[in-house]
């Protein structure tokens, strides 16, 4: 039997060097809001992981060959407690952070998550405003777990869905997972409140792409916003290959020849979906085209990992420790003064880059951070 190869991934590569300013007054923090990186992009998104683990194995995210019963996922005291979650986001917000996503793993396999929901719904802007606070689940516990996250202050979910077709479903998430039971999940989101509820499908040629238009006629006349994604080269574990990338151009015409489209504009800058709307009135329907049509240029998302370390590109292969300074006795001055220095010393835009890189470029001999440490 031939040996069998885990790669080591990112969460046990040793972390980049925090920057230590002198240690910081209350009146040196950096203004609230005003904090841009080398390019000019400002810090509006944080991204918060919550677990690395996923009771799914989707061959593009967690295959089950690697993720195995012996994985060495990360010990609970590693992790970051609710209440350094909250002290952390807090410290961003205060830097211009106006949008919450928490991810994983899968987030909902976190205990008592919804009580990690209230502490962020409690935060304001400088400005007094409520954050918007949002939540990306593979949907299989959020038919009992929707009406509580509502109730503790979640605005939004974003349901990951590869496919209607039970069979092609239960392939893809390589659990054996009924595809019923995520609808079910996603009818409990809307009932709840937590809308507008957002599908994901990533489109992988040769395995889900006969899905695209039974997707996108199932959402279709609903409030629900579905998404097509292209299958990225995240991590070092999928085994990701270009010509498995389905552009965004394609699905979009494959859907207008059947169900027209008009554009529309960004809801929000630094979007990463490019939005279009069914003529006819009836809903509408996103593209995020990572590798064929980057948008590195205007993104402004930070994503803090499981373990507190701050990462500051889905791409990237280290992350800065803040777990060390929060457990260390720093103060929110200090932390922020570090997170200052950070982002203002970003220049990463590994998607725009991509093609004219190297294989092994920039990443430590092709290491990168796996989806399921940062989320998506």
């Amino acid at each position: 039997m031939s040996e069998r190869v885990i790669p080591l991934v990112d969460q046990r590569m040793a972390p980049l060097a925090v920057p230590r300013p002198a240690r910081a007054a209350a009146h040196a923090t950096p203004a609230p809001g005003l904090l841009h990186d080398t390019l000019g992009r400002p810090l509006r998104d944080l991204r918060i992981s919550v677990t690395d683990r996923c009771n799914f194995r989707c061959t593009y995210c967690m295959p089950k060959e690697v993720f195995d019963k012996d994985y060495p996922y990360l010990r609970h005291g590693d992790l970051l407690r609710f209440e350094e979650i909250a002290r952390l986001a807090g410290v961003f917000v205060a830097q211009g952070v106006r949008k919450i996503r928490l991810t994983g793993g899968e987030p909902l396999l976190r205990k008592d998550i919804e009580l990690l929901v209230g502490q962020l719904a409690a935060l304001r802007t400088p400005e007094g405003e409520p954050l918007d606070l949002t939540l990306t689940t593979n949907g299989s516990l959020l038919g009992r777990k929707a009406a509580a996250l509502r109730a503790a202050g979640l605005q939004r979910v974003t349901v990951s869905l590869d496919g209607l077709d039970d069979a092609v479903f239960r392939r893809m998430n390589d659990v054996d997972f009924p595809v019923a039971d995520v609808l079910r999940g996603i009818d409990a989101a809307r009932e709840a409140g937590l809308g507008p509820v957002k599908v994901n499908m990533v489109v992988k040629r040769g395995t889900n792409e006969h899905e695209i238009l039974p997707m996108a006629r199932h959402f279709k006349g609903s409030d629900i916003v579905l998404r097509f994604i292209e299958y990225m080269d995240v991590g070092a574990t999928n085994r990701w290959r270009m010509d498995e990338v389905l552009p965004s151009a394609e699905v979009m015409q494959m859907i207008h020849r059947e169900m027209p489209l008009v554009p529309l504009e960004p809801a929000a800058p630094g979007e990463t979906a490019e939005r279009w709307a069914y003529a006819d009135g009836s809903g509408e329907v996103g593209f995020i085209s990572s590798v064929t049509q980057a948008f590195c240029r205007d993104c402004n998302r930070a994503r803090l990992s499981t373990e507190g370390q701050l990462y500051l590109c889905l791409f990237a292969s280290r992350g800065y420790d803040l777990r060390e300074l929060v457990r260390g006795g720093a103060s929110d001055a200090d932390i922020a003064a570090a997170l200052a220095a950070i982002w203002q010393g970003r220049d990463d835009r590994y998607s725009e880059l991509r093609a004219s890189l190297p294989p092994d470029a920039g990443n430590d001999r092709g290491r990168r951070v796996e989806m399921s440490y940062i989320g998506g």
